[in-house]
C-alpha cells in the first residue's frame, strides 16, 4: 500500500513539474524553473520507493499513463489547451490501460 502511495506522490509531482514548463519560459524565470526542478527530483525519488514492491514495468505503465492523462486535462482547464473528442477517447483508453495493467499485474504476480 505504501508504494502505490508513493506512487501517487510521484505522479503528482511529476504532473506538478510539467504544468510549470510552459511557466518557466524556457527556463528563463528562475522560480517556476526552481520548482518545476524540485518537482522532478521529487517524483523521481518517491519513484524509488514504489519500485521495492512493485514491477517496474507496473510502475512505469501507470506513472506515464496517469501523468499523460493529468496533464492533458489540466492542460485544458489551466492552459486552454483544446481537448477534441478523439483526445478524449484516448485519455479514456489510456486510463483502461492503466486499470487493466494494475489488476491483471495483481492476479498473476
Amino acid at each position: 500500500m505504501l508504494s502505490y502511495l508513493c506512487l501517487l506522490g510521484a505522479i503528482i509531482f511529476e504532473v506538478s513539474g510539467t504544468l510549470l514548463l510552459p511557466v518557466s519560459e524556457n527556463f528563463t524565470k528562475p522560480i517556476p524553473t526552481a520548482g518545476l526542478t524540485v518537482c522532478y527530483l521529487i517524483g523521481f525519488f518517491l519513484l524509488t520507493f514504489a519500485i521495492r514492491s512493485i514491477p517496474i514495468s507496473i510502475v512505469y505503465a501507470t506513472w506515464s499513463g496517469l501523468g499523460v492523462f493529468f496533464v492533458a486535462i489540466f492542460g485544458h482547464f489551466v492552459y486552454r489547451e483544446l481537448l477534441p473528442w478523439q483526445g478524449v477517447l484516448g485519455l479514456a483508453m489510456i486510463i483502461s490501460g492503466v486499470i487493466l495493467v494494475n489488476i491483471f499485474s495483481q492476479a498473476h504476480g
